[in-house]
């Protein structure tokens, strides 16, 4: 496999890919490891403890092993604009773990009826899970490219790894090369940029706002919230001193200068003074006094709500007493 594509492809990733084939393994996975029961546990004990005490067969046999990461297949969708390929969406395929085929059948109704809701998207290529593409799955790209010639594969990598920063995604081309004389086709890395829309975006915050399922508190997702504030600042800290670090070594001659990156580096750098116009303190200030005013009066109303409630029990208490003693309310 080669470490980068040559082709000049430029691929757009949406978000609605990423969570589609996440949805995708999550539901196949917890069809395959459903929840125990505490009944069949118990019952799964006490046959483990039987068969231990009777043979040295049976309690070998009452464990089972742990049942490899499913894969899941399906279809991307998209739109191709002259070297740029847009991925919007995809769709689940049915497949074959004999003999490592899909099913044509239903991979042609799936088409025809995302033609019928979007006449403007066309089958890129197809996804998977696993930490690496496998031998096999060249079968299946293969057998795609009578409905495009150079399909793409785009692979999720469904193992949790806290040490890495990238998405887990990876998207392979196909080209071909001459090995030992016979020409093969392989798969090479193809980069990738996250492209979103609008609706996309507010789904994304959405789904990243919802309430933790184990009924976590208020306080819970403040933390998680700040902590990947944290995260996002530490992360964009350390890449702002390695390009400084970078830029300090071009300078005293330790390393080749790039007028590309530099060239990128100016760029980015002239975004900052605009930051900095007098317009932008006039507006920054501006929302600061209205957020600071609103903030004023909703004090100001819980204040007064309060006094009034106060006042209502001192009406009441006092009205009593006045009952009592012959004495009207004065407030």
């Amino acid at each position: 496999m080669s470490s980068s594509s040559s082709s000049g492809l430029t691929f757009k990733l949406h978000p609605l890919v990423i969570v589609n084939i996440s949805d995708h393994y999550t539901r196949v996975k917890s069809q395959m490891n459903p929840p125990v029961s505490s009944t069949a546990t118990t019952s799964s004990s006490s046959t483990t403890t039987n068969n231990s005490n009777g043979s040295g067969d049976g309690g070998v046999t009452a464990v089972s092993a742990a049942a490899p990461p499913p894969r899941v297949y399906g279809c991307v969708i998209g739109v191709q604009r002259g070297r740029i390929v847009e991925i919007f969406n995809s769709f689940e395929l049915l497949y074959d773990p004999v003999t490592h085929s899909l099913d044509r059948a239903f991979l042609e109704k799936k088409q025809e009826l995302y033609k019928k809701v979007f006449p403007h998207f066309y089958i890129l290529g197809w996804y998977s899970t696993g930490s690496d593409a496998e031998e096999f799955d060249m079968h299946i790209h293969k057998a795609l490219m009578d409905i495009n010639e150079s399909p793409v594969y785009v692979l999720l990598n469904p193992l949790i790894n806290p040490a890495q920063k990238d998405l887990p995604v990876t998207i392979y081309e196909s080209e071909l090369h001459v090995i030992d004389g016979i020409p093969q086709l392989i798969f090479v890395r193809s980069s990738y940029t996250i492209e979103t829309v609008e609706a996309e975006r507010i789904s994304v915050d959405h789904v990243a706002h919802l309430k933790p399922s184990d009924g976590g508190s208020a306080a819970t997702q403040l933390a998680a919230h700040l902590t990947s504030i944290h995260s996002a600042i530490k992360m964009l800290n350390s890449r702002i001193r390695v390009l400084h670090h970078y830029l300090v070594a071009m300078q005293k001659g330790e390393i080749p200068c790039e007028n590309s990156l530099l060239r990128q580096v100016s760029s980015l750098l002239r975004r900052l003074p605009a930051i900095e116009s007098e317009k932008f303190q006039d507006d920054f200030l501006m929302e600061y006094n209205d957020t600071l005013l609103i903030t004023y009066l909703a004090m100001f109303t819980n204040c007064s709500s309060t006094m009034n409630e106060l006042v209502d029990k001192f009406n009441t208490a006092y009205d009593r007493h006045s009952r009592r003693g012959g004495r009207t309310a004065f407030i």
